[in-house]
């Protein structure tokens, strides 16, 4: 038997309203503001991720470096990676690898507008 059940995901971003909106354009959703630092965002497929303000935030380095690892990523499927990429790229995300080995290795890395690595992946 388990001991915990799995809530959300929480990021730490300088704009939790801002960083909210953004995966919500990516992925759908609604935002609920909790307070001025919190913001979570609940997908349609009943996920949850939650902004919460960091004022010194300081993005993760991609690729992982000593001194300020990535600490964590987001895998986001796609249907259409060129589709999608355009997408989150008009929306504000920063491309970090984009050599995907023409579509073998099957997803292509990105950072959100705080400076969080997210990845692309194909469906």
């Amino acid at each position: 038997m388990p001991v915990a059940r799995y809530c959300l995901v929480a990021l730490d971003c300088p704009d939790p309203p801002a960083l909210a909106g953004f995966y919500k354009a990516l992925l759908g959703g609604t935002v609920e503001k909790y307070d001025d630092d919190w913001y979570d965002l609940y997908t349609p497929d009943g996920n949850r991720i939650a902004f919460q303000r960091a004022p010194d935030h300081r993005p993760p380095q991609w690729p992982r470096a000593d001194a300020n690892s990535q600490q964590l990523h987001l895998d986001l499927t796609v249907e259409d990676m060129a589709e999608a990429e355009s997408e989150a790229l008009a929306l504000g995300a920063m491309p970090l690898d984009l050599d995907d080995k023409d579509g073998q290795r099957g997803f292509r890395v990105y950072a959100d507008p705080a400076g969080h690595p997210f990845c692309l992946c194909r469906a």
